[in-house]
């Protein structure tokens, strides 16, 4: 009989061959190559047994769990008052944004630092304006008031707490808040259960590198701003820091703006501000009954609010940019098939020209790109998207690095992780940051659901800070990034995006289980490392998700929804694109390179 030792041995090698094989097309994911072992992997700077987590949201709350069952001492900071992300629905809706976009630092809300040279704790009180300082604070989310999801139940759920037999797949907002609630409380972390290693109502303002007292970098200082509201008018505002050894970054895709830099639109806003509003803000479809409304950009919360307020507005029109990009993405076509037949479509709006003064908004000229002149709109809703930030990492923005820059920064300086705001770069497997692997991301990546994957990069995370699984040297981290941008084409929105054909290593375009591909490669690397240095290991994906996926997305759009989008948008419904092929003039090429990439998935 084989020993213990000898078995294990024998089952890495077969991991080791399963994960390897770059050369079977099955796996199809080259770019990953062979997993580091102790003797030749990373080697981290510093041991990790604290680690803050930013954001009580789905990914928070899965990295939660794999570090504490770890054994990591764990801490998570949450702004709102409850769990859940993006699934807390308010009548409360988020502060207008800037036009043109703020600085892609500040582009989610501008930190709060306490006045200098005071002592940290430090406390102030709030008398008046506290409401407003708390939206600010907390940030209220992008759901309106009759949101369902946008995949079906069963991909949209987590693991080890399924839904119970007979859930519809199509389930409003209240039911997944309620349901990432009851995940929260089976963990010990909801905002009734008192737990003291949660923060609630806590703003994490900044996160820099913390040294010792010989002056060695070791480990994460965290700002933090807990508001509480004391009164009607009333609030506390309490700064303190605290000491970390590792970072992890859940916050989210949904929570930076992207107001598009259309001449005419920021003047048009600063006088009508309550008539110019982010898709973020849309609520209800009441307030814009007998109305002319103006919907720019057709994606999934263009064409939903459309779907909801064409039978209360007088007119709905939407405006749409040819979507030409050979990059993988959403077609932007599948959303565009939902769109209600008496919406008029209107293509890209060169500028707009504001009515004079004492004038109505719906005085205001509209012109298109082919010289079209539109009147008459009484309300505009943008529904541009939204762009990655993190201002607690003002340290890691640079909006100065363009796509063609160099990817490695000059020995010794900061490599940015955020440039233009499209996507999350210097990321081993879009999670780890490859300068210092303490700060990790989780669930940056678009075409993916967050429930499924996150379980499989939040074991990463724990057995990597656990040293039970192993990074690549840092050289090769940097030449397997490079590789993978260039096999996506390049920095951009698309970087991050994964979807079937790229999970399925592209060599599937319509794979039946768009994640199994990427998914193998986790599950090989770190089921092999349990194997070899102990630990959990993890299942692949459940049975039926691919399925309920693909059936869910044929019936809601009448398309396999993810793969090369080619020629115009509109190609998919028998029409003829009502703007030119192309466009004369280098101002607005620029302007819709620059916009093109931020269709709104949300």
């Amino acid at each position: 009989m084989l020993s213990t030792a000898l078995l294990r041995l024998l089952l890495f090698s077969l991991t080791v061959v399963f994960c390897t094989g770059s050369q079977q097309a099955t796996f199809g994911i080259p770019s990953f190559d062979q997993p580091a072992s102790e003797e030749n992997g990373y080697q981290l700077k510093w041991p990790v047994n604290k680690v803050a987590i930013i954001g009580a949201g789905p990914g928070g709350m899965l990295v939660y769990r794999e570090l504490t069952q770890a054994g990591f001492q764990v801490h998570v900071f949450e702004r709102d008052d409850v769990p859940g992300g993006n699934w807390h629905y308010t009548e409360e809706t988020p502060v207008d944004a800037p036009i043109p976009n703020a600085d892609i630092a500040v582009g989610d809300y501008v930190p709060s630092y306490p006045p200098p040279d005071v002592q940290l704790p430090y406390t102030e009180e709030i008398h008046g304006a506290a409401a407003e300082h708390r939206r600010q604070h907390r940030a209220p989310k992008p759901v309106w008031d009759s949101l369902t999801l946008n995949a079906p139940a069963p991909v949209q759920q987590f693991t080890e707490l399924p839904w119970p037999v007979g859930t519809p797949w199509e389930l409003p907002h209240w039911k997944m808040r309620n349901y990432m609630r009851a995940f929260a409380s089976f963990h010990g972390i909801n905002s009734n259960d008192n737990n003291p290693n949660v923060s609630y109502n806590t703003r994490v303002e900044l996160v820099k590198k913390h040294r010792d007292a010989q002056g060695k970098e070791r480990g994460w200082m965290v700002l933090l701003k807990e508001l509480v509201q004391t009164g009607p008018d009333t609030a506390r505002a309490t700064w303190r820091e605290e000491e970390f050894d590792a970072v992890v970054v859940a916050t989210g895709r949904f929570n930076a703006p992207n107001m598009p830099s259309i001449p005419g639109l920021a003047e048009l806003a600063q006088r009508f501000p309550d008539r110019v509003r982010h898709s973020r803000q849309y609520r209800r479809p009441e307030p814009f009954a007998n109305q002319t409304v103006l919907i720019v950009g057709a994606a999934l919360s263009g064409s939903e609010i459309c779907r909801e307020i064409n039978p209360w507005a007088h007119k709905v029109y939407q405006s749409i940019r040819p979507d030409n990009s050979t990059k993988l993405h959403f077609d932007l076509g599948m959303y565009i098939r939902r769109l209600p037949a008496n919406t008029t479509i209107l293509p890209e709006i060169r500028r707009f020209l504001p009515p004079a003064p004492g004038a109505d908004i719906s005085s205001a000229q509209i012109e298109l790109v082919n010289g079209t002149i539109v009147t008459g709109v009484d309300r505009i809703v943008l529904a541009t998207g939204f762009r990655y930030s993190f201002p607690f990492l003002p340290q890691y923005h640079n909006a100065s690095v363009g796509p063609d820059d160099p990817e490695d920064a000059p020995r010794g300086a900061v490599q940015p992780l955020v440039t233009d705001g499209t996507h999350v770069r210097a990321l081993h497997l879009d999670c780890i940051s490859i300068a210092e692997p303490t700060l990790a991301f989780i669930n940056m990546n678009t075409g993916t659901q967050t429930f499924t994957y996150a379980e499989y990069l939040a074991l990463a995370l724990a057995k990597v800070w656990a040293r039970t699984a192993f990074l690549p040297p840092a050289p090769e981290m940097w030449r397997l990034h490079a590789a993978r941008v260039r096999a996506r084409g390049g920095y951009g929105r698309h970087l991050q995006f994964l979807g079937a054909a790229r999970l399925a290593g592209e060599s599937r375009m319509h794979s039946i289980h768009p994640l199994a591909d990427n998914v193998r490669f986790l599950v090989a690397w770190l089921n092999g490392a349990a194997v070899r240095y102990g630990g959990r290991q993890i299942d692949s994906l459940p049975k039926g998700v691919g399925e309920a996926a693909l059936y869910w997305t044929t019936a809601r759009f009448g398309t396999v929804p993810v793969g090369l989008a080619n020629g115009s948008a509109l190609a998919a419904l028998g029409l003829d694109p009502p703007w030119p092929a192309a466009r004369d003039g280098s101002v607005d090429d620029e302007r819709v390179a620059d916009q093109i990439l931020f269709n709104d998935w949300w």
